[in-house]
């Protein structure tokens, strides 16, 4: 059992000590509202929400609900103390910390006379960097170190109004935004019976998973209306369509597709791409979301170029030419729009593409590689090897089981993954960087 004060009692707070308090644990609340204060103090919700007015009566009739006015009781009633105030937009879009950075300023000068540890949660959305910042706000109100009197934990909530108890008693996952040992073991114990699994992950991850879920959730949302505006168009029952479209486990609803690397190629995304849009175009649907796709996968590349400029080694390399490994179609391939770019910029270039030198020996492609990148085809090489010798600068498109060693042993060659090659031991080597991580 837990002693826990939360600060703000609106949906987040006040369905947080409904819920913790059916888990057993004793909750102290605190708002600058004492409307919210007296509803809470009398076991009363300050939500209109399912489930939440029988927790609350439920929490308050077995003594694990009070509330107060009292920023000093209820820190000093507690051991863990959950920020969950608003953070609403400004009007430039950035969130608007106010609030949250005046509780820790009232929670550190409490925290000045208290003798316990004490762990400040953060629940509410926020940028970034604010962990830090609040635990330095905390560490100057109360001069106490953070890490040693006191820790502050990024624990982001994924609730759904309407359903928020139920999500928040079955959550698809629990993360933990810090790398204090002692905190992480007491914050575990918290969530423990909701029987999901605890990730455990940096601070700023924890701060940022918020903005990617709900961006992609209105992505989803609007990909969907878009969808549904093509259809109506066409006399097609959409909702038969996107019902079909979620069936798809293993590319549409899963992980496939969501490694940030380079950008997407081939024959089939494009095509089909521009294939739906002229569709919605010539029934004249405006669908913003699907026509500025295209758009964002050439500043992709282009970002990639920028990065090889701002390297500014004058002799480069690829390895992997084609529009994934595995294949040896080049289609509107990615690798050949950033090869062209380099060359383009005046850079020399050197070339290894182990499917592209495949179909070269068997002669099997080879018509389409002579008639649409002849330009490219001097410029390929026997081995990776090869490539890595001659050029400063080494761009990886695909993943290859030699080029860990080749990092290794070339410690002037200065080598851009776009892939990931998924070994830790050259992610820390100076001449090795990510593109997108």
């Amino acid at each position: 059992m837990a002693n826990i004060s939360v600060f703000g009692l609106g949906y987040v707070g006040c369905v947080g000590i409904g819920c913790f308090a059916k888990l057993g644990h004793n909750l102290i609340g605190y708002d600058i509202d004492s409307h919210k204060v007296e509803r809470v103090s009398k076991g009363l919700a300050t939500i209109v929400e399912r489930e939440i007015d029988d927790l609350m009566a439920e929490g308050h009739a077995a003594g694990r609900i009070t509330a107060t006015n009292s920023v000093e009781q209820a820190v000093m009633q507690s051991d863990i103390s959950f920020l969950c105030v608003g953070t609403p937009n400004a009007p430039d879009g950035q969130l608007d910390l106010s609030y949250i950075l005046s509780a820790s300023e009232n929670i550190g000068k409490v925290l000045r006379a208290k003798s316990t540890f004490h762990i400040v949660v953060i629940r509410s959305t926020v940028p970034p960097g604010t962990n830090e910042l609040i635990s330095k706000i905390i560490e100057s109100h109360s001069r106490k170190k953070a890490g040693v009197h006191f820790t502050v934990v990024s624990n982001p909530e994924f609730l759904r109004e309407g359903v928020a108890v139920a999500d928040f008693l079955n959550p698809p996952l629990t993360v933990l935004g810090s790398q204090d040992v002692k905190a992480l073991k007491k914050m575990r114990e918290l969530y423990e019976p909701l029987i999901c699994e605890i990730v455990e992950v940096t601070p700023k991850v924890a701060e940022i998973i918020k903005f990617v879920n709900n961006s992609y959730h209105a992505l989803k949302v609007t990909f969907a209306n878009e969808v549904g505006a093509i259809c109506k168009k066409l006399d097609i029952d959409s909702h038969q369509v996107m019902s079909l479209f979620c069936k798809d486990d293993q590319l549409n609803v899963s992980c496939y597709y969501f490694t940030p690397g380079f950008a997407y190629g081939g024959s089939c995304l494009p095509k089909d791409l521009k294939g739906l849009n002229y569709i919605a175009n010539s029934k004249q649907v405006k669908v913003p979301v699907l026509s500025s796709i295209s758009t964002s996968n050439q500043t992709h590349i282009y970002r990639a170029l920028e990065r090889v400029q701002h390297i500014g080694a004058r002799s480069v390399g690829i390895i992997g030419l084609t529009f994934k490994a595995g294949t040896d179609d080049f289609r509107n391939s990615a690798a050949i729009l950033l090869a062209e770019a380099i060359l383009g910029k005046g850079n020399s270039l050197r070339i290894y593409d182990r499917f592209l030198n495949i179909a070269r020996d068997k002669e099997t492609n080879l018509q389409d590689i002579n008639q649409n990148i002849p330009h490219l085809v001097p410029l390929l090489e026997a081995s990776v090897e090869d490539v890595v010798s001659k050029v400063s600068l080494v761009i990886i498109t695909v993943r290859n089981p030699e080029l860990p060693d080749l990092i290794r042993n070339h410690p002037n060659v200065h080598f851009l993954d776009l892939v990931r090659l998924k070994d830790p031991t050259v992610e820390e080597l100076p001449n090795y960087e990510g593109f997108c991580w």
